[in-house]
């Protein structure tokens, strides 16, 4: 039921009337050139969202399906974790628990978002769901081999010294995939170190296989550390970041002080059920960036967004723990009989959430949703230019035109040396100032797309040069706000 639920509102406006905002559209344009273009682009832009590009190259191959194609692999993604939530609050705190839990996932509003971006948001957080659960798999295989016969050989050959193993080996395998998909995913390998120490018997096998997963991650930490310039947009925590992970946080730690409380959704796992496991996914990456901040901006929600899988474990299994404490109540009183009663209370109580988080529902599912809209910048663009007129980027960053070419087919730009593919960057490459001024001077008529905010200034000299022409040259026509975009069109004196 939780991946069923996730699929409907996955698919559910996965349109989102066509429109793109910018990390989209980079995802979308990077993912159609060769392989062997973005393996050039990688070396120079981008290395920590390089597997996620292969992949989505592979995903236009079979099928060149638009947005609905560029989101599909994140609506599964969801589905998958969903589910993976489900499996896990089942596991630690019985069936009811994991439903609640599922469905919970599945409804929060940050899941719902990142289901219908064509970013790698939503692979992490299904690889570090199942990757989870085989930790827990682990943990008590670990368990279980301490309550049995001392006796037993250890031995590299022994079955069960090999099925541990083997364990160790898939977990490590799919935490490594997962920090390849998104390098902050290595935050996630380390809460699963928090839950290994509370278990008392998987902090040593833990901590090799994060060794081997760390080690193999080297050589793209090293790259990455090259192209750290990338992030230098990122800003410190605002109040609402701060206020809204606190409100969070103390979600999951009444949930957890409540299943301590009641000794409920302890489980008998190694990994010692939903508390140990649930809060430092919960805690611990968010906490991480937040803290470091002060040193280096790096916090973004969605960087940790598998977070969430540590919220619905712990809301799923307080919400079983109260509905059995209400339950046990009313039985006590004596008219209450048989297991079926839990199914309308649960119906109704599902239908309340649903009513309640309809309304930012439904607002994700619009264009507005996001920060800028690239198709409806492409549009703006193209009923205020006409043939012929020259176009400028302010910054030099393309990603308004990446998905949107037709948008900008009939305008010159005048700026630009060589396209993305071309050059192995992201947004192209420009050429020099002096070249700069004497084609901007040539034209009659030029449309200027600019960042209102959110993107530092080009450091080379261009946008100075361009700033200054349009200023001595020209006059300003016509502006038009759209979402993060400004568009002005310029003309010489009196030719407006």
């Amino acid at each position: 039921m939780p991946a069923a639920a996730a699929l409907a509102l996955g698919f559910w406006g996965i349109r989102r009337q066509d429109s793109l905002w910018s990390d989209e559209a980079v995802t979308y344009e990077v993912a159609h050139r060769s392989t062997s273009d973005i393996a050039r682009l990688l070396a120079e832009a981008d290395v920590v969202h390089g597997l996620h590009y292969f992949l989505m190259h592979a995903v236009f191959a079979l099928w060149e399906g638009g947005t609905v194609a560029l989101r599909l692999p994140s609506v599964l993604a969801v589905a998958a974790t969903a589910a993976g939530v489900g499996l896990l609050g089942r596991r630690l705190a019985g069936p009811r628990a994991g439903l609640f839990a599922g469905l919970v996932l599945a409804l929060l509003p940050s899941l719902q978002r990142y289901a219908q971006e064509g970013r790698s948001y939503a692979l992490v957080c299904a690889l570090m769901t199942w990757g989870t659960w085989l930790l827990l798999d682990a943990l008590d295989a670990g368990s279980r081999k301490r309550r049995a016969a001392r006796g037993e050989r250890r031995s590299w050959l022994g079955a069960r010294q090999f099925g541990r193993r083997f364990r160790w080996a898939g977990y490590g395998a799919v935490m490594l995939v997962a920090c390849l998909v998104h390098a902050f995913a290595v935050l996630g390998l380390a809460a699963h170190g928090v839950t290994a120490a509370l278990s008392r018997t998987g902090l040593r096998p833990w901590a090799t296989t994060a060794s081997v997963v760390s080690a193999s991650l080297a050589p793209l930490a090293l790259v990455s550390a090259t192209q750290s310039g990338q992030v230098s947009w990122i800003a410190a925590p605002a109040l609402s970041d701060l206020v809204d992970q606190a409100v969070v946080s103390a979600v999951g730690v009444a949930c957890a002080l409540l299943l301590l409380s009641g000794r409920s959704g302890g489980g008998t796992t190694a990994a010692g059920g939903v508390p140990a496991l649930a809060l430092p996914l919960l805690l611990l990456p968010a906490g991480l960036l937040l803290a470091l901040s002060p040193l280096r901006p790096l916090y973004v929600d969605r960087y940790v967004l598998y977070g969430s899988i540590g919220l619905a474990l712990l809301t799923g299994a307080a919400l079983d723990r109260a509905l059995r404490h209400v339950l046990t109540r009313l039985r006590a009183r004596g008219p209450l009989r048989g297991p079926r009663l839990p199914v309308p209370v649960v119906a109704v109580a599902s239908a309340l959430v649903t009513l309640a988080v309809l309304p930012a529902s439904r607002e994700l599912r619009t264009p507005a949703s996001r920060s800028d809209d690239v198709t409806a910048v492409a549009e703006a663009v193209r009923e205020m230019g006409a043939p012929g007129d020259g176009l400028v980027f302010l910054p030099a960053r393309r990603a308004w035109v990446l998905a949107t070419p037709d948008g900008y087919a009939e305008l010159d730009d005048v700026a630009l040396a060589d396209s993305p593919a071309a050059s192995g960057t992201l947004f192209g490459a420009e050429t020099a100032p002096a070249v700069i001024r004497e084609r901007l001077t040539a034209q009659r008529r030029v449309v200027a797309v600019r960042d209102v905010f959110g993107e530092p200034r080009d450091s080379t000299g261009r946008r100075d040069a361009k700033e200054a022409v349009l200023r001595a040259r020209f006059e300003e026509c016509g502006t038009r706000r759209v979402t993060r975009a400004q568009i002005t069109v310029y003309a010489r004196p009196g030719h407006c």
